[in-house]
Parts: C-alpha cells; structure tokens; sequence
C-alpha cells in the first residue's frame, strides 16, 4: 500500500496523474504529417530531380564518346605496328580488316604478323563500322566514327570522332 502511494505521489508532483497519460500517447501516434509539411518534401525532392537527372542521363552518350576515342586509339596503334612490319599501311580497299585477316589483294603485306594486330575489328559504340580513309600521301591516315547519326558532321553526340582529336 506504501509503495502504491508513493506512485500516485510521485505522478502527482509531475503534473499528470497515472489515467491522462495513455490517452495523450494515442493522440500523438495518431497524429501525421500535415500537407504542407508533405508538399515541402515533394517541392524538395522535384527540385533535386530536376538537378541531378539531367547529369546521370548524359552519362551513358558520354561514355560511348569516351569508348570511341579509345577504340580508335587502339586501331590507330595496330596501324602503326602493321606499318612498321609491312613499310606502308593497309590500302583503301584492303581496309582495316587487313588488321585481322591477312590482305591478299595488292599491296600483299610481306611481313604480315600471324594472329593478326586486331583479335577483332570493333564497331563503334553506336553499332556501325569504324571508317578508315587515306586522304593524301600513305604517311596520313584517319580513323573515324561518323557518331550517334552515323552520318558525315553534326554536333553534340552526332559530331564525328577522329584519329585527328
């Protein structure tokens, strides 16, 4: 009985009494977020959204970019090798397949290295073969990927990408 006392007393000096405080605990747990508190974190979450989606979308065109530019750097170092073993570099008409497959048409490589310079000859990351063209002495070459549209020019992910970048 002591002991019960003592509770009441101590319940008392604390300014609620032992019955007021189970109904105050469910009014509070039944409470929510009010719609302005709900419409700020929706404000919040359009915003950040807004900022961050643009960058993580542009990602994936610039990665293919990236991937050309290494892929032609690789070609452009089996041209080199081919040109170093053969004095010349492939013909136009034998290509860069000549950097997989021995050329048996004119220009016949004589010191054509087995197993090739190439395992295989990529594509570019948008699927289409990359180009190759002598434009003048035999001492120049381009390797190239016409980009996205796969057409000559253009801008952004459509603009060519070279062996001269």
């Amino acid at each position: 009985m002591q002991m019960l006392s003592k509770r009441v007393v101590s319940a008392q000096f604390a300014g609620s009494s032992p019955m007021s405080a189970a109904p105050r605990a469910r009014t509070r747990r039944q409470r929510g977020f009010t719609l302005i508190e709900v419409m700020v974190v929706i404000a919040i979450l359009g915003i950040l959204a807004a900022l961050i989606v643009p960058k993580i979308m542009s990602r994936p065109d610039e990665a293919r970019r990236v991937a050309a530019r290494q892929d032609i750097a690789t070609i452009m170092q089996a041209l080199k090798l081919y040109r170093l073993d053969n004095g010349r570099y492939p013909g136009q008409d034998q290509g860069l397949t000549a950097l997989v497959k021995k050329p048996d048409t004119d220009p016949v490589p004589n010191n054509w290295k087995d197993g090739g310079y190439l395992e295989r000859l990529p594509n570019d990351p948008w699927g289409a073969p990359y180009q190759y063209l002598i434009p003048g002495a035999h001492d120049e070459i381009d390797v190239f990927s016409f980009g996205a549209d796969g057409k000559p020019g253009g801008e952004g992910n459509n603009a060519d990408i070279g062996s001269w970048q």
